[in-house]
């Protein structure tokens, strides 16, 4: 009887612990199931036109909340069937020209679809108002080392910065090829939603600027600007308002024919104008410095140069430097400026410091519209003597 009883019990407690097991592995099972099959369907998609892309039907914060996190690299499935694989999710423009990706943008409340300074991913997937999209995990924080190196943020308050000239991003462009303080750039003088504007439009009063390629608007946004109460910048509304504003309202997709034509359009009517000249787009960055990096290989310059001048942004906005932090400066430098000069360049350079970068912007220029003649004119005007 006391053998049997033991037996009894004995069977009982491997029963227990079978189950034990098994339920121990579901529940691992489940976990990686939850993580693999991490997705969000049918989401309805509208087309932003600005620069090009298709905002998803979800919030960031509801996108995140599902499990999503920056540096997660992604599969996008659209319900006519385009599909892109293993693209990541990052919170900024953290892929190379012409790359896909995901971003959940500070600021703007949808998930975004797109491509970096590329071709409108609305038109790439074939999208219309009846298409819905589907994003599922592909590989969690596959790209996390790009997304903490390049996660970096300014803030718009005057008192953080040391100087109004480092606040406002302002300076001229001195390559050892071009004219001092002839041709400027910076953060944006009638647009003030980085509460920049007013400390532009005073620097540039005080540089005599004469003339401005503002990169990032239309009649029709600076006319808002305008409009807007507490609008105060005098100096940029009397050189408007006598026609000593050209707004060409670029996109950042800079190999195409359309930034091509109007980055051509900006300086045939710099060449038209007397300096001094400002350069300007939102912030000074990116439309901006590919303009000036246009210039500056158009004057000469070597990459060197190009690269100094080019990071000096960074260094304003965010304080990274080649000295203080060498590893997101050279990250920068190759995600972000090199693309930039491929994208002048037409193709993929292999080695800046040796190509005829003069020759690249020439060809940029011709194919933009401008003639020999117009573009020797150019480089006569901004070259130092």
């Amino acid at each position: 009887m006391k053998n049997n009883s033991e037996r009894i019990i004995a069977v009982l407690i491997s029963i227990v612990l079978i189950i034990t097991v098994f339920a121990g592995c579901g529940k691992i099972n489940d976990d990686e199931d939850k993580s693999k099959d991490l997705s969000v369907s049918d989401l309805s998609v509208m087309h932003e036109t600005e620069f090009g892309g298709l905002y998803a039907d979800i919030t960031i914060d509801d996108f995140n909340a599902l499990g999503f996190e920056f540096g997660d690299s992604v599969d996008v499935e659209f319900s006519n069937g385009y599909k892109t694989e293993d693209i990541p999710y990052y919170n900024g423009y953290y892929v190379k020209t012409g790359e896909p990706l995901v971003i959940g943008y500070p600021g703007y409340p949808y998930i975004k679809i797109c491509v970096n300074n590329g071709d409108d991913f609305w038109n790439i997937a074939n999208a219309d108002e009846n298409t819905t999209v589907t994003i599922s995990l592909n590989n969690k924080s596959k790209y996390i080392d790009t997304q903490e190196a390049r996660d970096i943020h300014y803030i718009d308050d005057r008192n953080a910065y040391s100087s109004d000239e480092i606040f406002a991003n302002f300076r001229g462009i001195q390559v050892e090829t071009m004219k001092n303080n002839f041709v400027f750039r910076s953060a944006s003088p009638c647009d003030n939603q980085h509460n920049r504007a007013t400390y532009v439009n005073r620097l540039i009063e005080q540089a005599g600027i004469k003339y401005i390629i503002d990169l990032a608007d239309n009649d029709e946004k600076i006319k808002g600007y305008i409009a807007d109460e507490n609008f105060s910048c005098d100096y940029f509304l009397s050189l408007y308002n006598n026609g000593k504003v050209i707004p060409l309202a670029m996109n950042m997709n800079f190999g195409s024919d359309e930034f091509r034509q109007k980055a051509a359009d900006g300086l045939i009517a710099m060449l038209e104008n007397d300096g001094p000249y400002l350069i300007h787009c939102t912030e000074g960055k990116d439309r901006t410095g590919f303009m000036c990096m246009l210039l500056e290989a158009l004057s000469g310059a070597g990459y060197e140069d190009i690269v100094r001048d080019y990071m000096i942004t960074y260094g304003n906005y965010y304080g990274i430097t080649k000295e203080t932090k060498e590893k997101q400066y050279n990250l920068i430098v190759d995600q972000v400026l090199n693309p930039m000069i491929d994208g002048m360049a037409g193709k993929e350079i292999s080695d800046y410091y040796n190509e005829d970068l003069s020759a690249c912007a020439e060809q940029y220029l011709m194919s933009g519209g401008m003639t020999s003649a117009q573009i020797n004119a150019l480089r006569e005007k901004i070259v130092k003597s």
